[in-house]
């Protein structure tokens, strides 16, 4: 199943996407897209729906973040070998951690609004997850199965603010925006391999990375079950996996007003997002 959240910024309501591309309203049925909505009774109740019985939403319809509720975003830094190499810095041994407030979590479709004081913002196309279930101490073999959903995520981020005034990556991604998830989650029995995602994105038409999740130096696995060791994931959490070579920072780009991005991966959809002045 494809989710998602609509209606006004803050005011959600729950969502599917049905068969044929139409957006169904599924007010009523759940409260809200969360972590708990995508296992258990919940997520077997939505499936035994007729969803062409749910009523449709106008196609100009706002798309939210496709899930609520989230406690904590975390984010995996270089973890394509590009993306390294093209940032001068090593292959990390281990996964690369920092989080990203989430306050900072957007629709696919909202606009980016520059911080008063951003100078260098750069762009990160990625897929990340959503879990089902809390995680602690679990191993690979079940990883997977706190994974409930899968996303496409840009992991937008001030470089000045992360490289050259403090050094700290968390303040350099979580303004407000920062992370725009969806406009799908998409159920986990409908991404086989999480490791042949294809991601995309351009700036103005012109595309400037194209890659597939294969090329993740740590997979969904790996990654869940390395972050359990240290502490508790819990149901809802969403975790942004990396993004491959072409960002910004390897060219000294950066966004400025005006600018158009468009980011898709495959069956996770597309997601089109206008950079406005603050």
């Amino acid at each position: 199943m494809k989710l998602f959240r609509h209606g006004a910024p803050g005011q959600e309501h729950p969502g599917l996407l049905d068969a044929q591309g139409l957006l169904r309203d599924l007010s009523g049925v759940v409260d809200d897209i969360t972590g708990r909505t995508l296992a258990g009774e919940a997520l077997q109740s939505l499936r035994a729906l007729d969803a062409s019985q749910l009523p449709v939403l106008p196609a100009d319809t706002r798309i939210g973040p496709c899930v609520a509720q989230v406690g904590n975003f975390i984010g995996l830094g270089l973890n394509f070998a590009d993306h390294a190499a093209e940032a001068k810095l090593p292959i990390p041994e281990y996964p690369l951690v920092f989080n990203k407030a989430p306050s900072c979590i957007a629709g696919a479709r909202d606009p980016l609004r520059l911080s008063p004081g951003s100078r260098e913002v750069d762009y990160e196309v990625e897929m990340a997850i959503v879990l089902c279930r809390d995680a602690w101490q679990v191993g690979e073999e079940q990883a997977l199965d706190c994974v409930g959903g899968y996303c496409l995520s840009n992991d937008f981020t001030d470089r000045y603010w992360q490289n050259r005034y403090a050094g700290q990556w968390t303040i350099g991604k979580s303004a407000p925006g920062f992370g725009p998830l969806g406009p799908w989650l998409v159920t986990a029995d409908e991404v086989p391999d999480p490791a042949d995602i294809p991601l995309e994105l351009s700036v103005n038409g012109q595309r400037k990375q194209c890659a597939r999740t294969s090329g993740m130096i740590f997979n969904v696995k790996e990654v869940v079950a390395y972050l359990s060791r240290f502490f508790r994931l819990s149901c809802g959490d969403v975790i942004t996996l990396g993004t491959p070579a072409g960002v910004g920072l390897a060219t000294g780009a950066y966004l400025e007003p005006g600018d158009e991005i468009t980011a898709s991966g495959g069956i996770l959809g597309s997601q089109r997002i206008q950079i406005v002045a603050h």
